[in-house]
């Protein structure tokens, strides 16, 4: 180990010495994009191939009772791996990327360099119903943060590596360069100037190159676009967003519905419910499996009567009216298997059901349009257009799911009509619900970093950092003459006043003395209780800093003493304050 440190320690010297820093981070940049290529290849081989393991004796014709016990049976192993082998919870990976980068200094844990590789395998091959972006951008993230460590570079460069490592991921499993980048300055909501550009462009190439070379150019979804809209399908790709828009808002309280439900429950209680649940759920609707992908491309491809396959329903596979069924059936039904499989304990990721949704609504849509003859629409094409809605609608990101629809289906002769569904959905979806799903755990507690650099300041700062004791304690019963001999030896001149029980009882200010302080006669009769006064506010030890700053303007005060539960702790200055903040703000500003 020790020549592992010296050979590391050797390398920083080295780069600091003679690597600038703008070649160095498009270097390590390139270096994070190859990561996350081998990782996206990884995890899909993984999953794939232990789903091929699991399911590839079924016949097509028949239920299969195994789509029951697997689920709960790949998700009770990867409770186990993480309890007894990792020890950490593997949080999802899109909502911890942001997390580590508002409140850890952009540090992901070093478990995340593996562990969402090992348990999505389990969760996600065993039939779990997510997807696998969110592991892959958990993985690749914490590579871009541990070379950031590694390296030890500032904050603001660490924040591109993770960022660079998000983009690589997006880049890798979609195949999807160009919609990575869009994706991270979106949702990863890292500011888009040439300095940040520059190196998520390096590391998006790098890992779609990767992923391009170690799994063929066709990873997810094998389709051309070979139908036009028309300008007559324009009020149904409107239409088709409002109804997706009122579905994504669905996607996001079932979600965090189901969540709050589980909590009450004990690990292995919610294992047993909501895995009976899921398993039940997929072995009676098979399409609910895994990520949902082969669904979609039979979705994309008119391969309609595959999706019955493994079906109670499969001699009904061309039956107008038991098609529609089936298909709302699974629009409704796929947030809640997702939402079951991660909150009893599965690893995954929310990209792919969404698409799953937005793929069997859009389908769904134009066939009903045509079926009932008002209009004559590509069912293909709404179904590539459902999936940029409901991207647009739950991840609050129309212009990712813009440009990825546009490259997954190698063109972009469908622009206009992703532009127009991804709006109305967003728009639609945004009356009702605030925040993605990926940022409403984090805006409830007030940790979301968004495109306001001032915001994102006050969040990243901490309160127990700014607080100050350098003050002379002083009690109410303390004469005059005994403050005059603190006050002589304080460099401070506000005095905190602290009974016995370390309570806070107010302060007394220099310039209330001044007067008395040289009048001895005075020293004896005069206690600390007679001068004292209440501060203009106080700070309480929980308050966020955004808080903290309100009261520093509403008083003008330079000096607020900090409370916790009514015991003194400190006080805050706002010199201080003021100074660290515009320190930070610089330091965000410059990417």
């Amino acid at each position: 180990m020790k020549k592992i440190f010296k050979a590391l320690e050797w390398l920083v010297d080295f780069r600091i010495k003679y690597i600038k820093q703008r070649p160095f981070v498009i270097s390590l940049s390139i270096v994070i994009g190859i990561t996350a290529g081998i990782v996206a290849t990884l995890i899909k081989k993984a999953v794939h191939w232990t789903e091929y393991l699991l399911t590839h004796f079924f016949v097509p014709y028949a239920p299969n009772f195994l789509y029951f016990m697997y689920p709960l049976i790949g998700i009770g192993i990867t409770i186990l791996i993480v309890k007894y082998l990792i020890r950490n919870k593997v949080q999802e990976g899109i909502p911890n990327t942001l997390f580590a980068i508002s409140k850890r200094q952009a540090n992901i844990k070093p478990h995340n360099l593996f562990s969402s590789i090992i348990t999505s395998a389990f969760t996600v091959g065993f039939g779990g119903s997510v997807g696998l972006e969110g592991p892959t951008v958990a993985t690749s993230a914490a590579w871009g943060s541990t070379f950031g460590r590694l390296f030890r570079v500032d904050y603001k460069t660490k924040i591109l590596l993770v960022s660079a490592g998000v983009t690589g991921s997006m880049a890798a499993i979609f195949q999807a360069p160009i919609a990575a980048i869009v994706f991270a300055v979106e949702v990863i909501m890292i500011d888009l100037t040439t300095a940040s550009l520059i190196p998520l462009l390096f590391s998006s190439i790098a890992a779609y190159l990767t992923s391009q070379y170690m799994l063929g150019e066709t990873i997810l979804i094998d389709f051309a676009i070979a139908d036009k809209y028309t300008l007559s399908d324009v009020p149904y790709f409107i239409f088709l967003g409002i109804l997706l828009g009122f579905g994504s808002v669905y996607y996001s309280r079932v979600y965090f519905g189901i969540a709050n439900i589980l909590n009450r429950y004990s690990t292995w209680q919610k294992l047993l419910l909501g895995g009976a649940v899921l398993g039940l759920m997929i072995y009676l609707l098979p399409p609910l499996y895994g990520e949902g992908y082969i669904t979609i491309n039979n979705l994309i491809n008119g391969r309609i009567g595959d999706i019955f396959e493994n079906t109670f329903f499969y001699s009904f596979k061309d039956n107008f009216l038991v098609i529609a069924g089936f298909l709302i059936v699974l629009f409704f039904l796929k947030i809640v298997a997702a939402s079951l499989t991660l909150h009893i304990g599965g690893v995954g990721g929310i990209f792919a059901p969404t698409l799953f949704m937005g793929a069997t609504g859009g389908y769904l849509f134009g066939n009903i349009v045509n079926k009932l003859g008002l209009g004559s629409v590509s069912e293909v094409n709404f179904t590539l257009v459902g999936m940029a809605g409901m991207l647009a609608g739950v991840l609050y990101a129309p212009l990712t799911a813009i440009f990825l629809i546009a490259e997954l289906s190698k063109g972009y002769s469908l622009f206009v009509p992703l532009m127009i569904t991804s709006l109305s959905s967003f728009v639609t979806a945004s009356i009702f619900i605030q925040n993605s799903i990926y940022s409403q755990q984090l805006a409830n507690r007030g940790e979301l970093l968004t495109h306001h650099a001032d915001n994102n300041v006050l969040k990243m700062m901490n309160l127990k950092k700014e607080i100050e004791n350098d003050f002379s304690i002083i009690h109410p019963n303390q004469s005059l003459g005994e403050l005059v001999e603190i006050i002589a030896l304080s460099k401070r001149n506000i005095f905190p006043v602290i009974d016995e029980n370390h309570d806070f009882k107010g302060v007394v200010f220099l310039d209330n003395v001044r007067t008395i302080m040289f009048q001895k006669e005075k020293y004896e009769d005069i206690h600390v209780y007679d001068i004292m006064v209440s501060p203009p506010d106080f700070i309480d030890y929980s308050d966020k800093m955004s808080v903290v700053m309100n009261k520093f303007e509403i008083t003008a005060a330079w000096n607020l003493p900090v409370l916790k539960n009514g015991k003194y702790m400190g006080f805050v200055s706002k010199s201080k304050l003021f100074t660290n903040y515009r320190e930070l703000l610089k330091e965000f500003s410059d990417y």
